[in-house]
């Protein structure tokens, strides 16, 4: 059981990785149900790349499509797989904390070192 959860979750993850479709789904997310001509014109995308990612989407059921008479309409099946999206976003900006911190704390034992000590002239 626990071999076919976690090929579950990495048949998600890799269906989310593309930027591309981590856009579609956050536009979903934030937009509701929306039809695929609206994905692809706020994205700035072609209607066949857009119809690509979908696909994977769809296959994973990340997305659902459903028809309104002649628009295919898409949306998310679950507000947990955005919630996964803001978690990720939560991590990502503790991860820039952590790096900025430590940057910070470079910077400064780098001009720490670079100051003439006491005894010492400057060139």
């Amino acid at each position: 059981m626990q071999d076919r959860l976690r090929r579950f979750k990495a048949g998600f993850f890799q269906a989310l990785g593309h930027p591309t479709r981590i856009a579609i789904v956050e536009l979903l997310r934030d937009e509701g149900e929306i039809p695929v001509s609206t994905i692809y014109e706020r994205l700035g995308l072609e209607q066949a790349n857009v119809s690509q990612h979908l696909a994977v989407l769809r296959a994973k059921n990340i997305v659902v499509a459903r028809k309104d008479r002649n628009q295919v309409l898409y949306s998310l099946p679950d507000r947990a797989i955005g919630k996964v999206l803001d978690l990720m976003r939560q991590f990502f900006y503790a991860h820039l904390e952590q790096s900025l911190d430590l940057l910070d704390d470079i910077r400064s034992d780098e001009r720490h070192r670079a100051k003439p000590s006491a005894g010492e002239r400057k060139p």
